[in-house]
């Protein structure tokens, strides 16, 4: 699935990198434990978190994941979204609740981790 899918299909907005959607992702995880993601996550996943900090961009890097949607309506401030920026990583923030957001994705076919 394309990342621009996933835009659309979550109703997000993107705060950085916008300009690489086309790329493609097989797999999403929603978690607020870092922790879950370092030990069950596949490479080129999307991150659905509520979770709000650098840690979590610094996570995504290292699982080589190309997208991070904030749910709920968070809003990362700009020091996360630099970095995100600095890194490649598409930032999104969709006002759905995690639920929603995973079951949307998972209803398009796009796989779990």
């Amino acid at each position: 699935m394309k990342l621009s899918d996933i835009k659309t299909t979550l109703d997000a907005r993107v705060l950085c990198n916008e300009d690489v959607l086309d790329e493609e992702v097989f797999s999403v995880c929603g978690s607020d434990l870092m922790s879950d993601v370092l030990a069950f996550v596949k490479d080129q996943a999307v991150m659905l978190t509520g979770l709000v900090n650098q840690q979590v961009v610094r996570t995504a890097e290292m699982m080589d994941m190309k997208c991070i949607v904030f749910v709920r309506g968070k809003e990362p401030d700009e020091s996360i979204i630099k970095l995100a920026s600095s890194r490649g990583l598409i930032i999104m923030t969709t006002e759905h609740t995690m639920y929603v957001a995973c079951g949307k994705l998972y209803a398009t076919g796009l796989g779990n981790v």
